[in-house]
């Protein structure tokens, strides 16, 4: 399956296999998604009857960077589940400050990050290792919450992950999840959620070699017009490039 008119192709040799687990995956292991897959079926299938279109382009194997615009704080959770493949998200060091959520974020797939300034390094080095130990992981380049539902403006740390990596970048549009679970509530409402993947989009010929800050922004331009394009959304603010490299979601 070709990426976006680009050379790459999913039959490449994935950049992780069985043989090389990391301490990544020791944190996700199988038994653990899926007994987390199994645990939230009712709810993905049933109180939010929640559809997927286009799986087909999800790899079966190897590391992608899963891209999709940012409703609700339930965005991550229905993604880490409704792919076939565990996603693993970075997320905000903050909500690891009760006992509960440093138990159950982790072993669901969510890796704590510190958003301040000097953790930046830090952030990019644990999502470029996960990526490189063959696992998806889940990015929402808007870097928060749409309050509106209209798509906000791109950070290029996506772009940067996919050049530096050489990954792919798997755009995905979700509708409905804002009336699910507004901004602020605590309640998850009763709402049908539409889960839309598109075709892959391969970081280019420039891929392994330095890319510039005009590279980054290009391909975020082309992430951020497909993520409009499944999620209902007119075309999409202008992409900010900027030194922040904003990976993590608010």
């Amino acid at each position: 399956m070709a990426l976006d008119g680009d050379s790459f192709q999913t039959s490449t040799r994935p950049v992780w296999d069985s043989a090389s687990r990391g301490s990544l995956s020791e944190r996700m292991p199988f038994e653990t998604h899926h007994v987390g897959r199994v645990a939230s079926a009712p709810l993905r299938s049933w109180w939010l009857d929640v559809d997927v279109d286009g799986a087909e382009f999800v790899p079966e194997f190897g590391g992608a960077i899963i891209a999709a615009n940012h409703l609700s704080f339930i965005d991550s959770l229905l993604l880490m589940y409704s792919l076939g493949r565990p996603v693993r998200f970075l997320g905000k060091a903050e909500y690891m400050d009760s006992v509960l959520t440093r138990t159950l974020f982790p072993a669901v797939g969510m890796i704590p990050i510190d958003r301040s300034g000097s953790g930046l390094a830090g952030t990019l080095r644990v999502a470029r290792r996960c990526l490189e130990d063959g696992h998806l992981l889940g990015i929402f380049p808007e870097g928060t919450r749409s309050r509106d539902g209209q798509l906000l403006p791109g950070h290029s740390g996506v772009a940067h992950l996919a050049l530096a990596t050489g990954c792919p970048i798997v755009p995905v549009g979700l509708r409905g999840t804002d009336r699910a679970m507004p901004v602020g509530s605590r309640r998850i409402h009763r709402e049908s959620i539409s889960i839309g993947v598109g075709p892959l989009i391969g970081p280019g010929p420039i891929s392994g070699k330095r890319p510039t800050r005009r590279d980054r922004h290009d391909l975020t331009d082309r992430v951020m017009a497909a993520i409009a394009q499944l999620s209902g959304n007119e075309d999409p603010m202008p992409v900010e490039v900027d030194s922040s490299e904003r990976l993590v979601a608010g």
